[in-house]
């Protein structure tokens, strides 16, 4: 008797299984890993004027690691197509600023520990929508050790603060956070 209402269970489950699996074989899941929110059917193209380093203090590699590291997260991350000049979304800019300051002062009354800032000031224009155009600072610090001179620490810490500043520029543009 048990397996008889069991099998009549069955028959009745049986039509609501195969509807479940049909509807969660016609449906689709899609990740953006990116954080990418880009509408390819109209945007197709990027664009990027070199960043120039405008900062007072200057360290000769910085500008040429943050224009390689910008375009490296968009044609990484996205399917943009990478043209010279007049690309549907178009990056320019400059660096700003790039100053280290005293940030805590030891008992002896020297620095103890030492901030680094790195400052860009992006322009992005969105040729299909401008509604999503802008002209924004973006800036990332760093700390090292008053012990330390800047040149043996200075590659690692702008390496981190070009990414970081990076990404923000890419979710400030793409991204819609």
């Amino acid at each position: 008797m048990a397996l008889s209402n069991f099998l009549a269970r069955a028959k009745c489950a049986l039509p609501l299984f195969v509807l479940a699996a049909v509807l969660l074989v016609g449906c689709t899941v899609t990740y953006k890993f990116s954080g990418a929110s880009i509408d390819y059917t109209k945007v197709k193209t990027i664009s990027f004027t070199p960043f120039q380093n405008r900062a007072p203090y200057q360290w000769g590699p910085m500008a040429a690691m943050f224009n390689e590291a910008l375009s490296d997260k968009f044609v990484q991350q996205t399917k943009l197509q990478q043209v010279e000049r007049g690309g549907d979304l178009q990056f320019d800019g400059e660096i700003v600023a790039y100053d280290q300051f005293n940030k805590s002062i030891s008992s002896d009354g020297y620095s103890a520990m030492v901030q680094l800032k790195m400052t860009v000031n992006v322009r992005f224009t969105n040729n299909t929508n401008h509604e999503e155009d802008f002209e924004r600072q973006f800036s990332s610090t760093r700390d090292f050790d008053a012990t330390q001179s800047l040149d043996s620490v200075q590659e690692d810490l702008v390496t981190q603060m070009i990414e970081e500043i990076v990404e923000a520029i890419f979710n400030a543009a793409v991204a819609n956070w």
